[in-house]
């Protein structure tokens, strides 16, 4: 699943839990979706830091 559509299924899940509350099934598949964008939001955190080069100033050696 796609981040947009899982973000949206979230939401459509949120909509509804406030205007009716979710069915025990409903609820569980929240739960999973939920798991899976904070999965996404790590790797994609992880590798954006995991990219970060450290570079020194040839003059003095320090770092910038």
């Amino acid at each position: 699943m796609d981040i947009d559509s899982l973000v949206g299924r979230i939401n459509e899940l949120a909509r509804k839990q406030k205007e009716t509350g979710l069915t025990k099934e409903e609820t569980e598949e929240r739960a999973k979706l939920r798991e899976q964008y904070l999965q996404n939001v790590r790797r994609n955190f992880k590798s954006q830091l995991e990219s970060i080069e450290w570079v020194e100033d040839q003059q003095d050696g320090k770092r910038k």
